[in-house]
């Protein structure tokens, strides 16, 4: 069997001595910079696997449509999105919901900006609300007021259109 080996030299005899690679032993500036990236690696931030899935929260068999919904706040965060209207209802309470959309990279690809859905601007939003009966739910289609129709990046229900038209792009 041919192993491989090297020489080591020892300083106190100058002699040199064949030792196997396995058997050689670590400088202590190897250890040191092993051990470092071994520490920094461990420290690295991984992002949190807390995504959801669509059926976890909303339910497909709830959908919702508002029509002259009025925009009260709009955040485009990771990973969702959101946007919040005053909805009157029926009765002419004025009720507050929260519109859940995709991530802001995906609705930029879609036509939506911050300056496309502004605050106080009359939108219709169709989606599907949350499972526990609360005031939010999930965005599929955004209506603006020049009667342009936004995809908002739900999975639920029918899912994604085949094709979105971009503004300035694909629409004039």
């Amino acid at each position: 069997m041919n192993v491989m080996c090297r020489e080591i030299r020892h300083p106190q005899n100058e002699e040199f001595q064949e030792v196997p690679f396995m058997r050689a032993r670590l400088s202590l500036g190897a250890v040191i910079s092993f051990g470092t990236a071994g520490i920094l690696l461990l420290m690295t931030p991984f992002p949190a696997a807390a995504h959801h899935a669509f059926a976890a929260e909303f339910d497909a068999n709830k959908p919702v449509k508002f029509i002259g919904a009025t925009v009260t706040k709009v955040m485009l965060t990771n990973p969702h999105s959101w946007i919040y209207v005053d909805v009157v209802t029926p009765d002419g309470k004025t009720e507050n919901w929260a519109i859940e959309a995709g991530s802001p990279n995906i609705l930029m690809r879609r036509g939506v900006t911050k300056d496309t859905v502004k605050v106080g601007s009359k939108i219709n939003v169709d989606g599907y609300q949350s499972k526990d009966g609360s005031h939010r739910a999930n965005g599929r289609d955004l209506t603006l007021p020049n009667g342009q129709q936004l995809f908002l990046g739900s999975s639920g229900g029918e899912g994604a259109p085949y094709e979105v038209q971009r503004p300035g792009v694909d629409v004039k």
